[in-house]
């Protein structure tokens, strides 16, 4: 479904992606774990339209989009959840939704996901009249996943989805990235709490300094002894 070929990336003088390549099967849900400042938030952007790269190519369903501006991307099936939600705080929760929608014309298919995404997040049914700004961390990465869900992406870049939020939190929002996946939205997830990230992916990468080093199924990244003492805490 997706496919990065040997990108470049730089910020001015910095080379923040050194020739990375992956790809991601539909359906599946790929993790791409890495210390802070190693490339993941810098990759996702690359894919999403926000950063163009030096050299090197994306395929999304056999297409071309490295380079192309956001919103075509985001109307070829693409949508990004930032890291730290970024939500548009003085706007109600149904407000932030509708502007998930804003490429769509199909009103009836809108007025469905809205009942989706309210299914999966009845927090944000109660809360749909509420400033945004007022929600909790927890809430507000809930809008943030519905709205980038309201432009029916056939992949959904999540970037740190976990970050700040309260330890069951974090397991009622895994929980519901597994629901997303079921019904049919490939993931890409890019997160630092490694162990969560594995136990729901098929397929894992590991990058630093922004050069791939590692690939494989989540469950061989998991038992890899050195993977397990860089990112799982493990001895």
């Amino acid at each position: 479904m997706l496919k990065v070929n040997d990108i470049n990336v730089y910020y001015g003088n910095i080379h923040a992606l050194k020739g990375v390549s992956l790809d991601i099967r539909p359906g599946e849900i790929v993790t791409l774990i890495g210390a802070n400042g190693a490339g993941k938030s810098t990759l996702l952007k690359t894919i999403s339209g926000l950063l163009k790269p030096k050299t090197g190519k994306i395929l999304f369903e056999d297409e071309h989009v490295a380079g192309k501006v956001p919103q075509l991307i985001v109307k070829r099936g693409i949508s990004h959840v930032p890291e730290g939600r970024r939500v548009f705080a003085n706007m109600s929760v149904e407000e932030n939704l509708e502007l998930g929608a804003f490429l769509r014309k199909d009103k009836r298919g809108i007025r469905e996901d809205f009942e989706k995404v309210y299914q999966l997040f009845p927090r944000l049914h109660e809360r749909r009249k509420q400033l945004s700004g007022t929600l909790s961390g927890g809430e507000q990465q809930m809008l943030a996943m519905g709205r980038a869900l309201m432009a029916r992406p056939r992949l959904l870049l999540l970037d740190e989805p976990s970050m700040g939020l309260a330890p069951l939190l974090v397991k009622t929002i895994f929980r519901i990235i597994e629901e997303i996946n079921q019904t049919g939205t490939t993931i890409l997830l890019v997160e630092q709490n490694a162990n969560m990230a594995l136990s729901v992916a098929n397929r894992a990468y590991v990058i630093e300094t922004g050069k791939i080093v590692a690939a494989g199924t989540a469950a061989e990244l998991g038992e890899s002894d050195q993977i397990r003492k860089a990112y799982l805490g493990g001895h």
